[in-house]
């Protein structure tokens, strides 16, 4: 009899002991964790997200999702790091299966076959773009640096872009990967941080990168929203976020354990139940983000929808996680306990787009029918 096939899911859990025993060590360290991501190549996870008939485990957004929220229970940056891999390898998968999108199947291919890892520079890109793309003959020459590249010395290929102004003044953005062992390309140790330490999150600098005009995927205007980026933010973000739901989950858990080694009290048990309440909202707003990515239609609405559920996981995972601290008390001060280090870790999920003041406003545009294309 054939022996059923471990969900990623399952895979994730069956890592997350060996995973959990150097995340406190490279938190300290401000280390990258390279000694996990070889686990989750080994594993068959870095091809999760590839569709079967390219070579890949087939996953979708959902089971992405639940893998990345359990690796979170063991390590935050791991989780984050490898979230920001999964969601550049789910989003051309996505293309493949639902629009049919032919160009992505050598990526798709390669990452199945290579166990490459893609890189994200989103954060610091986003609609505005960054960097500069000069026109040159044959291509493009790309200055720029990428900050919050998170996993950098572990990423094959570089998904990201420039800015090329025109002789007009008009002002595109071009987007395509860099290879990151290319001479031009190199990686600058600026991440020391709050929280996420280990997620290696370092600058990538381009000086005079040559990028062929075969190799531009899009080009789009820039400061302004593309269909593609619609896309992107709603198959990306509820991965992202998973993460930040089992950060708090997992301080919920530590919490409990320390609140029962002390004596029972009013106050304690009131605590545990704003802790679950507020866990409880997280949960149920990420639920409904992975509900909008099940429609199967990425539009200027299903980025409202998303975003408001990542504002949602956002304040309440952090809620949950100041819970979980005040009930552990003084325990949750110490590193042993890991409680301080997801309570820093949460905090990360504050700054991805769309923040909260740019969603509040997309939110209420496109509550008074106003235009949300410049809303970023």
């Amino acid at each position: 009899m054939d022996t059923p096939k471990r969900s990623v899911a399952e895979i994730a859990a069956s890592l997350a002991s060996a995973i959990a025993d150097g995340a406190a060590t490279t938190d300290e360290s401000d280390s990258f964790v390279s000694e996990n991501y070889a686990l989750l190549k080994e594993s068959g996870l870095v091809e999760a997200a590839v569709p079967v008939e390219l070579g890949g485990g087939g996953a979708e957004v959902a089971e992405l999702a639940d893998m990345l929220r359990i690796l979170a229970h063991a390590c935050g940056s791991t989780a984050l790091a490898f979230s920001m891999h999964t969601h550049q390898v789910a989003i051309p998968a996505w293309r493949w299966r639902h629009q049919k999108v032919a160009a992505v199947e050598p990526l798709l291919k390669r990452v199945a076959a290579e166990r490459l890892i893609l890189l994200s520079s989103g954060g610091s890109d986003w609609i505005g773009g960054s960097g500069k793309a000069e026109k040159v003959d044959g291509g493009y020459r790309i200055n720029a640096r990428k900050v919050f590249t998170s996993g950098a010395e572990a990423g094959a290929i570089l998904m990201t872009g420039a800015v090329h102004e025109a002789a007009d003044g008009t002002r595109s953005v071009i987007h395509f990967g860099a290879p990151m062992k290319s001479p031009e390309v190199r990686i600058e140790n600026t991440w020391r941080t709050l929280g996420m330490r280990g997620t290696g999150s370092n600058d990538v600098v381009f000086e005079n990168l040559f990028i062929p005009d075969a190799n531009v995927a899009l080009s789009r205007k820039a400061g302004e929203w593309h269909p593609l980026f619609q896309v992107i933010a709603t198959v990306a973000f509820p991965l992202i976020y998973a993460v930040y739901l089992g950060i708090a989950e997992s301080a919920r858990d530590i919490a409990i354990d320390l609140a029962r080694k002390k004596p029972a009290s009013d106050h304690a048990t009131s605590l545990a139940g704003r802790m679950d309440t507020s866990l409880r909202a997280a949960q149920l707003a990420h639920r409904w983000m992975l509900d909008i990515v099940a429609r199967n239609a990425p539009s200027a609405e299903s980025v409202n929808e998303v975003m408001i559920g990542r504002s949602l996981v956002a304040r309440h995972a952090i809620e949950a996680t100041e819970f979980a601290m005040e009930l552990a008390g003084g325990a949750g001060f110490y590193r042993a306990n890991g409680l301080e280090r997801r309570f820093r870790d949460v905090q990360g999920a504050r700054f991805h787009p769309l923040q909260s003041g740019p969603q509040a406003r997309y939110a209420g545009a496109m509550a008074l029918g106003q235009p949300v294309a410049e809303i970023f």
